[in-house]
């Protein structure tokens, strides 16, 4: 054994002194090889995948390497001290040494399989390194070709490429390691149904649903939208569109067709991207009750694992965190646009994954527009060269098909075809429209808009700052209920107040209810209320406010008001949003602002107040494929911008985690549950409660507010206080 090239120890707890169980470096190879030509094999290049697993530990043979592998285990205390353990260079020399030009692609997953894939300047650099002497640099040559999907590559498509083979790279390196390390917990894996089984409960529940539905105008409409879903899910993969408007059952629909068109061409999973977490709960939720716990991962920042009460299923979900292995995932934009352009080996793992498979983007009109065009990119590199079929719902489509020009020289090249599954003569904006909307011409301040609030009892009011909301807030009289929603309020306050507001909705002994919500209400959540107030917004979001307004149709027709302030709108994307719409409303005074073709010429409106589709410069970054800088456009990729700090608030059980934070340290369940208290704050709010004393650093990076009177039970985190003032002024 001490003749052996090592890749892995196990230490046995407890230590017998005759039982170290070792992995050799040759059945790692061939156990990480098997599962990324498996892997690869979705987009055709299992071969690839083949080789970056037989070269990627080829340096553990290195003697530095395996004198420390066995003297840090304590396998071999005696064995000799090591100057550089470093090793995933020498994989990428031999991929370079035997397949030439072919290896721009092989080279740096392997290199960065631990440390991230490398900017092409360092990724040079260590490419200079000499192979070791004692690495066996033998070779049994495996032919590469392209295959024919991947024979046209465009200059943006060459990055997914690298990326993906990165991905099943890492994986199965992750996944052969677990294997030896913990059976366990790798035996816990790939337990789950599959869509054909999972198909058989959707038409269960449906069958349900249509015995408990009442005959209604609305259900035959959501009936006829299920038709033509399973109708069009025999199509072509491709992009597709399910424009609805807001209670049309697009949550159902969209799955009908998802898992009927992932049966049809053989598709591995439907992965569904939202927005928001509140509208990722809700729809999980849903999911849940139609398929069974068991098969939909919830993968988001707030995912609480704890509420899983199975021990086994809990450990089995956040396994399946780590790769997207499941049948049904529901996750967020910023989850899967991050990781379609990290370098890092966690974020990456999923994405293989994605290929071969069905991806519902909800809400897509919410996509930001300073990082559309990789995002639009990226999702015809998939679409084209991955086998992933992708489907836009929404009730307001944005205008991603076709060109569209930006302001100045900015232009976003878009999708050049996306089937629309409900045909325009089915007319549905007129078939569901259950609202008026009135624009008022005259600004107004706090006072008024409250005023004309108190008037109905049940209302909701939608505005676009945090500070808006308290002040509109603290200005209703104190009847009934009134209640407050933004992000002020930590994750656990919100979802408990939006499920209040949906319980007294129900109760009709309620006869007051008005809340006032920033926008993170408008999209998605299912309320439903006989008068709307929104603030000045683009069509988009007025329409999704609008949207909350009488939605179950219990009335012959809702009203929602848009209002104008005497305030200056928050610079971006809101006043330019505002902007699109003022020229809507000047030019086409009498649109039917329902119709989806004057939705389209409010996003042509915005694009162009667009002056950049590509913050992130992903264009330079990335689409030059013998220069791809993959670090570098990960720290520029950031879908939500990272200014300010997230603060612990004390609110429910908080502090007492923030004691088990302190006593133990962190751990990664604990975060997450802590997550459920966090609001972000702006770097000047931050400064002031820091420096006021209110905020205090419990480890590195992690902050705490203990003062329950700096947290409301209304209003969420108090930032607004004479004390901090006056400690800025001095």
């Amino acid at each position: 054994m001490n003749h052996m090239i090592i890749s892995h120890i196990k230490k046995m707890k407890p230590l017998p002194t005759d039982e170290w169980p070792v992995q050799s470096n040759e059945e790692h190879h061939q156990g990480v090889a098997k599962l990324a030509e498996q892997f690869a094999g979705e987009f055709d290049c299992a071969d690839w995948g083949k080789v970056i697993g037989l070269f990627h530990d080829k340096g553990k043979e290195k003697n530095d390497f395996q004198n420390y592998i066995r003297k840090t285990s304590e396998y071999d205390l005696n064995a000799t001290a090591w100057k550089d353990k470093a090793h995933a260079y020498v994989g990428a020399l031999l991929a370079q040494k035997y397949y030439g030009c072919l290896s721009v692609f092989l080279s740096n997953p392997i290199m960065g399989h631990h440390a991230g894939l490398y900017d092409y300047g360092d990724f040079e650099t260590r490419m200079k390194l000499p192979l070791p002497l004692e690495i066996n640099s033998e070779w049994q040559n495996i032919n590469l070709t392209v295959p024919s999907r991947l024979s046209s590559l465009n200059a943006f498509d060459f990055h997914h490429f690298v990326r993906l083979l990165y991905s099943c790279l890492v994986d199965a390196d992750f996944l052969d390691t677990e294997r030896f390390m913990d059976e366990g917990n790798a035996a816990l894996r790939g337990q789950k149904d599959d869509l054909q089984q999972l198909s058989v409960k959707l038409e269960s529940y449906l069958t349900a649903l249509a015995i408990k539905s009442v005959d209604s105008p609305v259900n035959r409409i959501r009936n006829i939208i299920q038709k033509k879903c399973l109708e069009k899910s025999k199509e072509t993969p491709g992009f597709y569109s399910l424009t609805v408007p807001t209670g049309g059952g697009k949550t159902i629909s969209s799955l009908v067709w998802a898992i009927n068109h992932a049966k049809e061409f053989h598709k591995k999973r439907i992965i569904i991207a939202i927005p928001y977490t509140s509208i990722i709960v809700q729809t999980a939720e849903v999911l849940r009750n139609i398929f069974g716990e068991e098969n939909v991962l919830e993968h988001h920042s707030n995912t609480d694992f704890d509420d899983i009460a199975d021990a086994e299923l809990k450990l089995k979900m956040k396994l399946a965190t780590e790769n997207w292995d499941y049948p049904i995932i529901v996750t967020t934009n910023v989850q899967l646009f991050e990781s379609m352009f990290s370098n890092k080996p966690s974020a990456c793992r999923k994405l293989h994954n994605l290929c071969n498979s069905v991806l519902i983007l909800d809400e897509v009109q919410t996509l930001p527009l300073e990082y559309l065009q990789p995002i639009v990119d990226g999702l015809k590199t998939f679409q084209r060269c991955f086998g992933t079929t992708i489907l836009f719902t929404t009730a307001s489509l944005p205008a991603l098909k076709g060109d569209c020009k930006g302001s100045g020289l900015a232009m976003l090249n878009g999708i050049k075809d996306i089937y629309e599954i409900i045909p325009g003569s089915l007319c549905l904006h007129d078939k569901l429209r259950r609202t008026n909307l009135n624009f008022d011409k005259e600004r107004s301040d706090y006072d008024a808009i409250a005023r004309r609030l108190s008037r109905y009892d049940r209302v909701l009011c939608i505005v676009n700052t945090r500070k808006d909301a308290q002040e509109i807030y603290s200005r209703l009289p104190d009847e009934g209920i009134t209640l407050h929603l933004s992000r002020m309020m930590c994750p656990k306050h919100l979802s408990e107040t939006i499920a209040l507001i949906k319980k007294l909705l129900k109760d009709e002994n309620c006869k007051v209810i008005r809340v006032i919500a920033t926008q993170l209400i408008e999209a998605g959540v299912d309320i439903d209320f006989p008068v709307v107030f929104r603030q000045e917004a683009g069509l988009d979001s007025i329409l999704q406010a609008a949207g909350r307004c009488n939605r179950e149709g219990k009335l012959a027709m809702g009203t929602t008001y848009v209002f104008k302030l005497h305030r200056p709108l928050p610079l971006g994307y809101i006043s330019n949003s505002v902007d699109a719409q003022t020229t809507l409303l000047q030019t086409q005074p009498d649109a039917d602002w329902f119709a989806p073709e004057t939705m389209r010429s409010f996003f042509i409106q915005l694009y162009s107040r667009t002056q950049n589709f590509d913050k992130a410069d992903i264009r330079t970054l990335l689409y030059r494929p013998r220069e791809l800088c993959f670090k570098t456009a990960a720290l520029n990729f950031h879908l939500i911008e990272n200014e300010g700090k997230s603060i612990i608030v004390n609110y429910d059980d908080s502090l007492s985690l923030v004691e088990e934070l302190k006593q133990k340290g962190p751990n990664y369940l604990l975060m997450k549950r802590l997550g459920q208290y966090m609001v972000h704050v702006h770097d000047r709010d931050f400064n002031m409660l820091l420096h006021g004393g209110f905020a205090e650093e419990i480890i590195k990076e992690v902050y705490v507010m203990s003062d329950r009177d700096q947290y409301s039970e209304k209003l969420g985190l108090i930032v607004e206080n004479h004390w901090l003032d006056e400690i800025l002024i001095k």
